[in-house]
């Protein structure tokens, strides 16, 4: 019992940090058809960041941790910004040119990071309560999970708020539906575009600061290796849906650490899963039809 509450746990930990990538990445691509393949890129910076103001004021203290989360999103939120002022804006409607755009920000950005901070993971230190553990019905859960948990928790109540009771989150909800409606009304849908591509930036740098707590160590490739899974739970939640993200999160995340502690290959079940779930719903489990 203890090893199934273990691997639910962690499980749900691991699918918090999927979905602070992911949620930025389906509200991209709903709004604005953008394939955002360097949207990992703003979570390794964020947690380069973060790991930054950590090492300078001192990793222990809570209050540095708490200002190393919001750097972590400012960072991300200012790096996704100026991509799509600079880069991506100047591509609208010219979508295999905005995929090749951010492949190249991708690898160059990782060569960056290396030629920076090194290729070898920095591993890192915080307080003492994220190193401990926290006894659920027997299973000795990484208190780092709770924390992962209750940040994807947050971040999902703030965009739920945000898109519905505020006038860029509604201009946001219906150009997701029909983006030709909206300018038409003559609405200056490119600053929403600005805003969308911040706002995944800073859930993506807060989930970087997250996942360097979660894995113990911060490095350049770190947004590369979540950034797969996170174009899987976002194909499986529905392209544009927020909810589907969440629920696609969980589902992969404790379906994988299930099947690695179990039979070893975690991730083939994923893409298994990802695989049917294409082949029964091609649009995702709450997409939208084209």
């Amino acid at each position: 019992m203890s090893t199934i509450v273990l691997l639910l746990i962690t499980g749900l930990g691991l699918g918090a940090l999927y979905f602070l990538v992911a949620s930025g990445l389906s509200l991209i691509y709903g709004l604005m058809g953008v394939l955002n393949f360097a949207h990992g890129s703003f979570l390794t910076l964020g947690a380069f960041a973060g790991w930054e103001v950590a090492r300078r004021l001192g990793a222990d203290d809570w209050g540095t941790f708490a200002l190393s989360l919001v750097v972590g999103a400012a960072v991300g939120a200012a790096f996704a910004a100026l991509t799509e002022l600079l880069l991506v804006r100047p591509l609208y409607q010219r979508h295999i040119e905005q995929v090749l755009v951010t492949v190249g920000l991708a690898l160059a950005t990782v060569a960056l990071f290396e030629g920076t901070w090194g290729s070898d993971p920095v591993f890192i230190q915080g307080p003492a309560w994220l190193r401990g553990t926290t006894v659920v019905a027997g299973a000795p859960i990484p208190n780092d999970r709770f924390l992962a948990i209750a940040a994807a928790l947050v971040v999902l109540g703030a965009i739920v708020l945000f898109l519905r009771y505020t006038r860029y989150g509604l201009i946001i909800r219906a150009g997701v539906e029909n983006r030709a409606m909206v300018t038409a009304l003559g609405i200056d849908v490119r600053k929403a575009f600005t805003l969308v591509f911040s706002i995944g930036g800073a859930a993506a740098g807060l989930g970087g600061v997250l996942a360097s707590q979660y894995f113990g160590y911060v490095s350049p490739h770190l947004g590369a290796s979540l950034l797969i899974f996170a174009f899987i739970v976002t194909v499986i939640g529905g392209l544009g849906s927020l909810t589907g993200a969440a629920i696609a999160s969980v589902l992969v995340a404790v379906l994988q650490q299930f099947a690695n502690y179990y039979w070893g290959f975690g991730d083939l079940v994923v893409v298994l899963l990802l695989a049917l779930v294409l082949l029964v719903r091609p649009t995702g489990l709450l997409g939208s039809k084209a």
